[in-house]
């Protein structure tokens, strides 16, 4: 039986765990560039973008999203995308370098795949062959639109 892309990355998006941010208290951005939004809404202006590992201060506190600042600079940032404690500058969440964050995990994990059809054929795993072929077929078809609809959609990530 498949199970829809769909599924596997609502279930992965349906856990957040946020941090106990606090006015007055600091913040630390965990991806290779963090938006700072002119208000607390996924599709909000972007005013700014801040780099990895950037210390920032918290303002105000509404539900998952936090109103930060740098220096001049101050914008509202979903929680999800902030740490309490600062990041390692040469690895990022992942334990991988840097760089690597700039691309997304489907993409990463592209280049295992090759491997992983080479070894279903190999050990007569015809069907796990065809299950990796369709997962491939499956996500290559799901626009960034539609997983963003569907996160919408369903109250996911900074959509809550």
């Amino acid at each position: 039986m498949k199970i829809p892309l769909l599924v596997a990355i609502a279930a992965f998006l349906a856990a957040p765990v946020y941090a106990g941010f606090a006015p007055g208290g600091t913040a630390y951005t965990k991806r290779l560039e963090t938006a700072l939004l002119a208000e607390p809404a996924p599709l909000a202006q972007t005013l700014a973008r801040i780099g990895y590992a950037h210390k920032l201060k918290v303002e105000e506190v509404r539900g998952a999203w936090l109103r930060v600042s740098e220096g001049k600079t101050a914008g509202w940032v979903f929680a999800g995308n902030l740490a309490e404690q600062k990041p390692s500058e040469n690895k990022g969440l992942d334990g991988l370098p840097v760089a690597a964050s700039e691309t997304s995990a489907a993409a990463a994990a592209r280049p295992l795949a090759p491997a992983a059809i080479d070894y279903a054929g190999r050990r007569g795993l015809a069907q796990a062959r065809s299950d990796v072929e369709w997962m491939e077929h499956t996500s290559d078809a799901i626009k960034n639109d539609q997983v963003q609809a569907f996160r919408q959609a369903q109250k996911k990530g900074e959509f809550q």
